[in-house]
């Protein structure tokens, strides 16, 4: 089977999910298979739970002939209604890690790399109508702004989405060659691919609605995971990272924690380290895409 995304941090991952052979696990981010593939060594009368919503992943997993395995077509988001579906009530593990699959970034038809031109799609999941270019070309100045500000965390998010909305006035944005050229004159002289970078993070969170994606999941997960279970989950900006962090902390991906009347405090996880796990200088030395990821590790209480 051709492996089409090196898994970061892969044995840390596993290792993490402290996997009970006769376990039922979930790989909640596919890609393309490294994660599961792993898993799957370590179960024996055990389950494997896999979900992703991209065409490319789905025939990856059916190249894998395990019994063990059950692969599900849908976003993360969907978790408990899938697992129901299959009989599921309670799992011992969940993992997710919520970057874009090299593959994914290296296909210029994607429209997710800020290295080749193609066209301005960046959907996960190619039945749904909303691209990039469609908020480029429909959202407001206001929408825009906050897009760029909040999911790109833009300096100069304001000045982006104005120049946008004048660019899009005599042309509209067809392909990525086509935003960068309207940027060109605010982007920050020798950091033009950082900031490339965050811009098209910002459309592709839109695109896909990876933040409220990510909340219902994490939500999710504390009513699925055992006793004693895992979630262990890997991100690649502080958006998602911070999301995780106070899930993990306080039950909540926002806000404070809750009490109960006796002012005992109400979350569903214990972290099981204080700071996030990052790659080794030698990992990041064989692939660049560790070097912003950070893996967050927390056991099931009660």
């Amino acid at each position: 089977m051709n492996i089409y995304h090196k898994p970061v941090m892969l044995q840390e991952c596993i290792d993490g999910l402290n996997i009970d052979p006769e376990g039922i696990y979930v790989d909640a981010t596919f890609g393309g298979g490294g994660h599961s593939l792993k898993i799957l060594e370590y179960l024996k009368g055990g389950r494997l739970i896999a979900f992703d919503q991209d065409e490319d992943a789905k025939r990856q997993a059916e190249n894998i002939k395990h019994r063990s395995l059950t692969f599900c077509s849908a976003n993360f988001m969907y978790l408990k209604r899938y697992l129901k579906l299959n009989g599921i009530t309670k799992v011992n593990g969940i993992l997710a890690d919520l970057g874009v699959s090299s593959h994914q970034i290296d296909s210029p038809q994607r429209g997710f790399s800020t290295r080749f031109d193609g066209p301005l799609d960046m959907r996960m999941d190619r039945t749904i109508s909303v691209t990039a270019a469609k908020i480029l070309n429909e959202y407001s100045e206001e929408q825009l702004h906050k897009v760029f500000g909040m999911y790109g965390e833009l300096k100069n998010a304001k000045t982006a989405a104005k120049l946008v909305v004048q660019h899009r006035v005599q042309k509209p944005f067809v392909r990525t060659d086509d935003l960068k050229a309207a940027l060109q004159s605010i982007t920050p002289r020798g950091k033009e691919n950082r900031y490339f970078a965050q811009v098209f993070q910002a459309l592709r969170i839109e695109v896909n609605q990876e933040m409220k994606a990510l909340e219902y999941f994490l939500h999710q997960c504390g009513e699925v995971i055992d006793s004693g279970g895992r979630l262990v989950v890997m991100s690649y900006h502080s958006l998602e990272d911070r999301m995780v962090k106070n899930y993990m902390n306080k039950g909540k991906v926002y806000g404070e924690v809750e009490k109960d009347f006796y002012g005992n405090e109400i979350k569903p996880f214990r972290v099981l380290y204080r700071k996030p796990i990052e790659a080794s200088a030698e990992e990041i030395e064989q692939n660049s895409r560790a070097r912003s990821a950070k893996l967050r590790i927390a056991e099931r209480i009660g």
